[in-house]
């Protein structure tokens, strides 16, 4: 029996609506502030591998330590705000990276469940047609067509309902 329900941590309609309403509100925050770049653009400015980035920590150093040494020609004023920006928009985008594969992790979990009972269920069906239950023929032929009839393992001729059922295509 296989196992079910590894992931029964469901949500309500309520806190589906919720969290549908937070990423609305996220998305209308950050919509001013996102830039979309084309493959050439994303080559041309993502140019700042980390041994640049770390030049760049340098300087802002250099700049908060011993501003007389820094250069009249940039704007520091600028300068400070873009690293504010960058450092928060990092923090961001790897808050929101392992946000988002907690979120895969659940929904694989999910599928999994659903996989599992869907398997279940197509036993069940092989079964009751093997029996001669009404409805079941279609039902197994429909359902049948997801699965290889080259798989390795035992049972895979789509006979009996006791054995286990062709293995699902990849």
């Amino acid at each position: 029996m296989p196992f079910l329900n590894f992931e029964s941590r469901h949500f309500s309609q309520a806190e589906e609506a919720d969290i549908k309403a937070a990423m609305q509100t996220l998305q209308t925050l950050l919509s001013g502030k996102l830039a979309s770049l084309t493959s050439e653009e994303r080559q041309q400015y993502g140019s700042i591998n980390e041994q640049n980035k770390l030049m760049v920590n340098k300087v802002k150093d250099y700049r908060d330590a011993q501003p007389q040494l820094s250069s009249p020609d940039v704007n520091w004023e600028e300068f400070g705000k873009d690293y504010g920006s960058r450092s928060f928009l990092q923090n961001l985008f790897e808050q929101l990276g392992e946000l988002a594969r907690g979120v895969e992790n659940a929904k694989i979990l999910h599928d999994w469940d659903n996989y599992q009972a869907s398997l279940t269920d197509y036993q069940y069906t092989r079964y009751r047609n093997d029996a001669g239950s009404a409805g079941f023929h279609t039902k197994q032929q429909e359902i049948g067509q997801f699965f290889s009839r080259t798989g390795t393992g035992s049972g895979n001729n789509g006979g009996s309902g006791t054995e286990d059922p062709p293995t699902p295509e990849g």
